[in-house]
């Protein structure tokens, strides 16, 4: 801990607590400081001296909006009176809405690639207004668009993959009590992350084999084509460095630039976990598609030499070990899809269970809350839907879209 003047403090410093004041001003919590407006405050409420962390300074040069704690005292771009949990609509109610947006949502990124084939722009408000209104459908009840982004057809990676990042990156910069005009520009730029691709070799791009090494140098090219698309087409700081820095790495191994550390800002720290999440948790021509659990084990493991250790634990709490969509075996032994979220438990979501892992055959369709008193059964394990032989994506559209 450090003690300083006031007029030492800096925008990026965590205030641990106030030592010396002339006023009655008083500071509930600890946090971030975000601006020069915030210092200024302080000071004009007549404090003289406070303590900081200079362990957790954090580095807003490169993103002037860069996250913080929930906590932070006087920041402007956190809503500290949101409830991230709130739902205000039912997920049945939801799900019919959020499957348009995701079609809608696909259906422009078609026309994006097509668009850019033929030499024209791409039309960056009508990514603006379906990035909203994935933010609208989120904060309404974030399981609808979770659920779907949990369900993936591996012939339909590369539109899928952007739709499902720009969900998560939203559910997640709602549970950090982003403002919204910060979180569009984050579910704009997720949405475009991956339009890179569009100039490089299909044969690169679909091959189902390992690339050689000529062919990954080929295929890392692509984050800075995103980054120059989004750049000339004129969206925001945040949008570009989304879509050109996601897969740098905090310990300088990542591309296109090889930064590191406090040259990544944090928002790109977000865009990393939630792009790799998303890629590791969908099913490939060439490799299968692991289950939650396993993908949050291998962030771990690449934590903190590759990816905030921090953000991914908030990551990991928002989204929960059972995400919604993911499909789950109780230890009665009866299957089912994760319908919604329990935040107070966890471990006991709301399952729609539909088959008998034991006798192998369907069963009637049946939600399980299992956070009800008199449930008794539990949570046993994630599992994938090719360990028996179950077409999820078929459930979800006749048992789960009301």
């Amino acid at each position: 801990m450090k003690s300083i003047n006031i007029k030492e403090l800096q925008p990026g410093m965590f205030v641990v607590s106030v030592l010396e004041q002339t006023g009655s001003v008083q500071i509930k919590t600890q946090g971030w400081v975000k601006s020069q407006a915030s210092i200024n405050k302080l000071a004009s409420a007549g404090i003289l001296k406070v303590e900081v962390d200079p362990d957790k300074t954090l580095d807003l040069n490169i993103s002037k909006h860069s996250i913080a704690a929930t906590d932070t005292p006087m920041q402007n771009e956190v809503q500290e009176d949101l409830n991230p949990w709130h739902k205000s609509t039912a997920m049945s109610a939801e799900i019919n809405q959020a499957v348009k947006l995701v079609e809608e949502a696909k259906a422009l990124q078609e026309k994006a690639f097509a668009d850019l084939k033929a030499g024209n722009p791409i039309d960056v408000e009508a990514f603006k207004e379906v990035a909203n209104g994935f933010i609208d459908s989120i904060f309404r009840n974030q399981d609808a668009l979770s659920c779907i982004a949990m369900i993936k057809q591996k012939d339909a990676y590369l539109l899928e993959h952007s739709v499902n990042v720009a969900t998560l990156i939203t559910i997640f910069a709602k549970h950090l009590r982003l403002n919204k005009h910060i979180i569009e520009e984050l579910a704009t730029g997720a949405l475009l992350h991956d339009i890179g691709k569009i100039k490089v070799d299909d044969t690169v791009l679909n091959k189902q084999g390992k690339l050689s090494d000529k062919e990954f140098e080929q295929m890392k090219q692509h984050a800075q084509f995103s980054f120059d698309i989004v750049s000339e087409a004129g969206l925001s700081k945040i949008s570009c460095e989304i879509a050109g820095s996601h897969h740098e790495r905090l310990d300088g191994s990542g591309y296109p630039n090889g930064l590191s550390h406090s040259e990544i800002s944090q928002f790109v720290r977000m865009a990393s976990i939630v792009d790799v999440f998303d890629a590791l948790t969908a099913e490939r021509v060439y490799k299968k598609a692991l289950p939650p659990i396993q993908a949050f084990k291998i962030l771990r493991e690449s934590s903190p030499q590759h990816f905030d250790e921090k953000l991914l634990n908030e990551f990991i709490n928002c989204i929960g070990l059972y995400p919604v969509g993911s499909l789950v075996k109780l230890k009665s032994q009866r299957i089912g899809m994760v319908t919604s979220s329990n935040p107070a438990q966890p471990l006991k979501p709301i399952v729609k269970v539909f088959y008998s892992a034991k006798s192998m055959y369907h069963l009637a369709v049946e939600n399980i809350d299992l956070a009800e008193k008199h449930c008794t059964d539990e949570l046993e394990a994630a599992i994938k839907p090719e360990e028996f032989g179950l077409d999820l994506i078929k459930f979800f559209k006749h048992s789960v879209l009301p």
